[in-house]
């Protein structure tokens, strides 16, 4: 599958989630799209690690809300301050306007709320990948 002349295997994708269910379900459903290159970090301080040491590896970053010690809107700041372009999709159960707009005034590229299906994470995933194609 393209996307404007890249194609969905070649694109790479961190997975920031305390939850390995959740991590394993987002990971299942980016396979299903064809994707092949998929990391995941099991909060946003590993996610940072992984970041600093292969920063290059990484074309998305997909992040839950709610982590314990650094929140997935704290991960955001964080890498918007080196980084203002990567594309960053904010997961959570969060839909109040206060956490809509604190997300978006963080700089995220977009938001999807849980629970959704393949098709509405495909169509977020084609959203974010704009900036980078």
């Amino acid at each position: 599958m393209s996307m404007n002349g890249k194609r969905l295997e070649d694109v790479k994708i961190l997975v920031v989630d305390d939850q390995a269910e959740a991590r394993t379900m987002l990971k299942d459903m980016f396979s299903d799209m064809g994707v092949t290159q998929i990391f995941e970090s099991k909060d946003g301080r590993q996610a940072l690690e992984f970041i600093d040491a292969a920063f290059d590896f990484v074309d998305v970053i997909v992040c839950d809300w709610n982590m314990p010690s650094l929140s997935g809107v704290e991960l955001l700041r964080q890498i918007r301050s080196v980084d203002p372009d990567i594309p960053f999709l904010m997961v959570t159960g969060r839909d109040d306007m206060d956490s809509v707009i604190e997300a978006k005034s963080s700089g995220v590229t977009a938001y999807i709320r849980k629970p959704f299906s393949s098709a509405q994470l495909e169509a977020k995933l084609r959203i974010v990948l704009r900036k980078i194609m």
